[in-house]
């Protein structure tokens, strides 16, 4: 097995909103935000090669929306899926499996394109699979009032439409195994049964973080989302993960953070904290 970063470009939130009830005078010493209290955030995914298969993790946004959707996130860089992949020597055809943490469309963006004609749309990763369970499957094509906004039917249904769509059956527990040689546990207070990718490489486990630990300025329990359906149980549930991670000195690869690809916990008097901050390849 070999993982590689793969940076699908960077975007820009509100600041507030993604650290909630937290004051601005603490998380910008983290996160500085610009003159519109906007700070910036990655997309990064991980391309996991083992054996026949080329697994990517999430999409990031894609470029298919309109002007008018992307000037309300500032979309900037030069990083993109086809650039970074031909970097590495792979084609978006070459992709076998897309797992999708997520439904939201700065995840599963990427993973829809406009036909030649632009009159529909299609699977930008043609020969893969494509990865979901059906809580969250339901959840997004049902959404709530909340979340609607960030399920977009034309980052979705297309998906179902090619056939190419496959579940991992999670049922009721926390850690479920996939088919793809990693398991996943399931975190429900982002959005429902959001499954955050756990894989052992080269003698360490390795946290695929998505929404449920943005970027390292998110490990204090009460930095919690806005965007949180439940944030309450956010906050039980990355202490759990943070105690076990900081326990069993999990690296977290985070796929938000705009400066740290991944870092280390350590439990402290004040609970757990960040430890170290380093680049994927430090570490591997």
């Amino acid at each position: 097995m070999k993982i590689y970063p793969l940076n699908t470009g960077y975007f820009k939130l509100d600041g507030g909103a993604m650290f909630g009830v937290v004051p601005k005078a603490l998380w910008q010493r983290t996160n500085p935000a610009d003159a519109n209290n906007m700070c910036t955030w990655a997309m990064r995914s991980m391309l996991i090669e083992d054996g026949n298969r080329l697994i990517l993790i999430d999409t990031g946004i894609g470029d298919k929306q309109d002007d008018k959707f992307f000037s309300h996130y500032y979309l900037h860089g030069d990083d993109s899926i086809d650039g970074n992949l031909a970097k590495l020597g792979f084609h978006r055809n070459d992709i076998t499996d897309v797992f999708l943490t997520h439904l939201h469309f700065d995840h599963v963006g990427g993973a829809i394109e406009w036909n030649k004609d632009r009159t529909g749309f299609i699977p930008a990763f043609p020969n893969a699979h494509y990865w979901s369970n059906e809580n969250h499957w339901k959840w997004a094509t049902e959404p709530n009032p909340r979340e609607k906004a960030s399920f977009i039917k034309e980052n979705i249904i297309p998906i179902q439409e090619s056939g190419q769509l496959k579940h991992v059956n999670v049922g009721n527990d926390f850690l479920a195994t996939t088919e793809l040689g990693f398991d996943t546990f399931v975190v429900n207070g982002h959005t429902d049964a959001q499954m955050i990718p756990i894989i052992n490489y080269k003698g360490k486990k390795l946290v695929f973080t998505a929404d449920l630990l943005p970027s390292a300025g998110h490990i204090p329990l009460p930095y919690v989302m806005g965007y949180d359906t439940r944030p309450l149980l956010t906050m039980d549930e990355k202490a759990r993960f943070l105690k076990q991670a900081a326990e069993e000195e999990y690296v977290l690869f985070l796929e938000h953070d705009s400066v740290n690809e991944c870092c280390t916990v350590k439990m402290t008097e004040k609970g757990v904290r960040l430890d170290q901050t380093f680049a994927f390849n430090e570490m591997f």
